[in-house]
């Protein structure tokens, strides 16, 4: 973004960035930067939270009254997150019989889905399908880990990555429903991998890819996973 902002600014674009790692930005000097330590992912601070994300916007386009830079300045709230922290939720009832665990679980997430979706009017679900594709991914994703290559594994659109994430946030919307809050930064990726079916055969997707030689096998999961 550093240097996309220096290109802007020399074709007569004034520009601001808002900074979520302070050693990156002091490095890449953009012309006018508001730094704001806050959880990664959340560069406004706060879900749902219209007045404090004003805040933050308007501190940064003030910014703009800057004419010669590189300027860097602080936010001056800090927001301290526990990333780590699975979110705490009950995992609805499930049918198991001839179903792959994975399977039987994202389908008894639908309902918990479906109520998130309807109370927030907006999902990160449909990069590759929308949320009755989910079944199909899944699948899908237990072909790849038993062995099937990625490209015959039938993964609408033919794009693994964007499935994935799909998958991620299907999970993790029906989580934040189960525990009735916005979750922490990172804390319904977090259950998503340590207690949930879908989150260890997405591991287990990236092991086999990995044996594969898949050069983009790393992605399948967020670093760290």
């Amino acid at each position: 973004m550093g240097t996309l902002a220096h290109t802007l600014e020399a074709e007569g674009i004034s520009t601001v960035a808002l900074s979520a790692i302070r050693g990156v930005t002091e490095k890449l000097k953009p012309p006018r930067a508001l730094h704001c330590e806050f959880p990664l992912g959340r560069p406004l601070g706060k879900p749902l939270d219209a007045d404090y994300q004003k805040n933050v916007l308007t501190a940064a386009f003030e910014l703009l009254k800057q004419t010669e830079g590189p300027v860097l300045i602080d936010f001056p709230d800090t927001i301290e997150d526990s990333s780590d922290e699975a979110l705490s939720c009950n995992l609805p009832p499930r049918d198991d019989t001839d179903q792959h665990p994975a399977l039987a679980e994202a389908k008894a997430l639908r309902g918990a889905y479906d109520r998130n979706l309807a109370g927030a009017g907006h999902t990160n679900v449909g990069r590759v399908g929308d949320a009755d594709a989910i079944p199909e991914l899944v699948e899908c994703f237990i072909k790849i880990a038993d062995g099937t290559s990625w490209k015959e594994a039938g993964i609408p659109t033919g794009n693994i990555l964007e499935a994935t994430k799909d998958m991620m946030s299907y999970y993790e919307e029906a989580g934040a429903e189960l525990a009735g809050h916005t979750p922490a930064a990172r804390s319904a990726e977090s259950w998503f991998f340590k207690q949930t079916e879908g989150g260890k055969l997405l591991i287990a997707v990236r092991a086999a890819m990995k044996e594969a030689k898949v050069p983009f096998w790393m992605y399948i999961t967020p670093m760290g996973v």
